[in-house]
């Protein structure tokens, strides 16, 4: 009687389960391991992006507001754009560098003679400007779509991590044949785990996908804006030369 051990003295004699992060980790089916390095991945990505675009708009706002100061003070056009034609400081500087280079080398090649010709370089005047803010825009989105991608797919990812390892954990508790509570709980946990990373993966991508998205489209509609003044002021240029 004294030789004879019961399955409530092992299992209290059993050391405790590590419920750690890291333990949950390394206790975890390789699938599920895969799954949570995918989103400890995508999370630090997405972070990296949030605070590269926050700073960057933030920084083009600034520059902006500097260039619109500088165009709107009243002094020669021709000067501002000697100044900065060769290495504009910001969207908006490139859009008027652009357009000032294709208005002058027009110029220099006596295009402005018949209206004709002028109605021609206005034309080419806006498609240059228009064709350099897409491109400065689409430089200004780039890597958005990675965060609308983590925003959708992320808890989907953890979801799967949690159902394989809520598989594996039935799997064991049936080999084991013991439904305690030391046994089940580490494979829950395991499995809850890989959903909570892909909240905490999805929800911030999902926030400052929205949030950079309303950002970068104002400051779009204001280089659009600008775009359409200094076509104007061009136009007004054009027509006092006939």
């Amino acid at each position: 009687m004294e030789n004879q051990i019961t399955a409530t003295d092992l299992a209290g004699s059993a050391p405790p389960p590590d419920l750690t992060i890291i333990g949950l980790f390394l206790q975890a089916d390789l699938i599920v391991k895969l799954v949570i390095l995918i989103l400890v991945v995508a999370s630090f990505w997405t972070w990296a992006i949030i605070f590269d675009k926050a700073l960057r708009i933030r920084r083009l706002t600034a520059q902006a507001r500097q260039f619109e100061e500088s165009f709107w003070s009243g002094g020669s056009l021709e000067e501002l754009f000697d100044r900065i034609a060769n290495r504009p400081p910001d969207p908006m500087a490139t859009v008027f560098v652009a357009a000032m280079r294709e208005w002058r080398r027009s110029a220099a090649k006596g295009l402005l003679a018949t209206d004709q010709l002028r109605t021609s370089l206005q034309d080419r005047i806006e498609r240059v400007m228009d064709i350099t803010l897409g491109r400065e825009m689409e430089q200004l989105e780039r890597h958005l779509i990675f965060l609308a991608s983590v925003g959708s797919a992320a808890p989907f990812i953890g979801l799967f991590g949690t159902v394989w390892g809520i598989m594996n954990s039935f799997a064991s508790i049936a080999a084991a044949k013991n439904t305690t509570l030391a046994v089940v709980a580490p494979g829950i946990a395991e499995a809850l785990f890989a959903t909570a990373l892909g909240l905490v993966a999805a929800i911030p991508a999902v926030l400052a996908y929205n949030k950079l998205s309303g950002d970068i489209g104002r400051y779009g509609n204001r280089l659009e804006a600008f775009a359409g003044e200094f076509g104007a002021i061009l136009s007004r240029q054009l027509e006092e030369k006939r």
